[in-house]
């Protein structure tokens, strides 16, 4: 391998001649070799809309000449497009600020206009870094790509399983069977009313997540490294919050406190615990779905869904639910990203919080991973679960719970001497209350109809 001499503060180091970074980028590779998780990559692209958003802003406030500007604009929509991916090698597992994925921006972008030689040599602190502190940077990059996931990812498969759901709910909605509470028998209804409960569970997590998303729209860019905004022009902050506005389409501003922007995660915290609240749901939901459907013979088995692969290795014939089984380890996982952000959150030492990385980078994942493993669930379950109007007109008929109609009629006490007498002779409701002689026949199909009972 070929080698090239990088220069720092710190001295002399090697670089591979066919990579973009430099030395801060190449320290850092060499000092944390912990773990297989990179930088994510949406990070490193809301990097790139701070970068382009601060060069044309330090332009246009006379701070950097427009040609260099313009070069530092096009190599950010390049890295933004996914086309220099290889230059960005950094772990997550690096210092708690993201100083040395900042450099490795910084440095990448310095290095690609200054290999092309179109403007006069620039420099990744002086230049690229202009105005700007790891410490401003990397907090508004994690809300910037928070916030494009949540609106790029999770949204529309949220709103696919959503709209799969209440398709379901229209379609059975007059097919009567029996409730469970306590996972006993319970009083009836419709099966669509029990997958409209699935319907405005996704409905309002949508609602809590988009509620707690505005306040990952302010931006600490402007604090640079304690809040003071030292070395950033007067206006900064809120000119290069409307830049970034302008290049996402979404709401930005300049946060009105820089204090608390780079030292406080709570907006991240607030919004990853609206996640957790869709990730309940979908256990909920995922659950639900396979009680369901168990069987096929000697389970509930009041609903089908599709039969995608084996399910294993020495039953033959077996089908198991592994839609489900893979979401609900998604929502694990949420779940314990959950208590990692929550717990790294809560380390802000004064005027910064130094667990920054470990914060977007669970962040992200459970937002891919939600996204991902909705659009799966969606797509191979869903989609294609069925009523079993046999099995689900069974449990119906032989439930003990039917008698609640009587209450009325005969009183709570005398209505469960029914049920249990019933159930203690193995004989239906019907007869049960008959022999009591508690109810004439007629008047017990005229009582205990299911229909009128949802």
């Amino acid at each position: 391998m070929e080698y090239r001499i990088e220069r720092d503060t710190m001295g002399d180091i090697k670089v591979s001649k066919d990579k973009l970074w430099a030395a801060q980028t190449q320290r850092s590779l060499e000092n944390f070799k912990i773990g297989n998780e990179k930088m994510p990559k949406e990070v490193i692209k809301a990097f790139a809309i701070v970068k382009k958003a601060s060069a044309n802003i330090n332009c246009q406030m006379g701070k950097l000449e427009a040609d260099v500007a313009l070069e530092i604009s096009k190599v950010c929509d390049e890295i933004q497009k996914g086309k220099l991916d290889e230059h960005f090698p950094l772990v997550v597992w690096q210092t708690g600020s993201g100083t040395q994925t900042n450099m490795n921006v910084n440095e990448v972008i310095a290095n690609y206009i200054n290999q092309n030689n179109q403007v006069r040599q620039v420099h990744p602190n002086d230049d690229i870094n202009k105005s700007q502190s790891s410490n401003d940077t990397f907090p508004t990059a994690m809300h910037i790509s928070a916030v494009k996931a949540l609106n790029e990812k999770l949204y529309p498969a949220l709103e696919l399983l959503t709209t799969t759901l209440k398709s379901l709910s229209e379609k059975y909605a007059n097919i009567i069977k029996i409730g469970r509470t306590h996972l006993q028998d319970a009083t009836p209804l419709t099966l669509g009313q029990e997958i409209s409960a699935w319907v405005s569970m996704l409905q309002n997590t949508k609602l809590m997540i988009k509620d707690s998303e505005h306040y990952l729209y302010e931006l600490a860019l402007g604090g640079t490294a304690v809040g003071t905004g030292l070395n950033a022009p007067k206006g900064f902050d809120d000119k290069v919050a409307n830049e970034i506005q302008k290049e996402t389409g979404f709401a930005f501003i300049s946060a009105p406190n820089k204090f608390h922007a780079l030292t406080s995660k709570d907006a991240i915290v607030h919004t990853h615990g609206a996640l957790k609240a869709l990730a309940t749901n979908l256990m909920k939901i995922a659950n639900d779905t396979r009680w369901l459907a168990s069987g096929p013979r000697c389970g509930i088995g009041e609903i089908s869904i599709p039969e995608n692969e084996p399910g294993s290795s020495i039953m033959p014939g077996k089908v198991n639910p592994t839609q489900a089984e893979a979401l609900t380890m998604v929502v694990c996982k949420v779940m314990g990203n959950d208590a990692s952000i929550g717990f790294a959150a809560s380390q802000g030492n004064f005027q910064l919080n130094v667990f920054m990385p470990v914060i977007i980078t669970d962040f992200l994942q459970s937002v891919n991973l939600l996204a991902e493993a909705m659009t799966s669930f969606n797509n191979n379950c869903a989609v294609g679960i069925s009523a079993n109007i046999g099995n689900i007109q069974a449990n119906l008929d032989n439930s003990l719970m039917l008698v609640t109609a009587l209450n009325h009629h005969i009183g709570y006490e005398n209505a469960a001497r029914v049920a249990k007498y019933a159930y203690q002779n193995e004989i239906t409701l019907k007869e049960a209350a008959l022999k009591l002689e508690l109810v004439t026949s007629q008047d017990f199909d005229k009582f205990v109809d299911a229909t009128k009972m949802v």
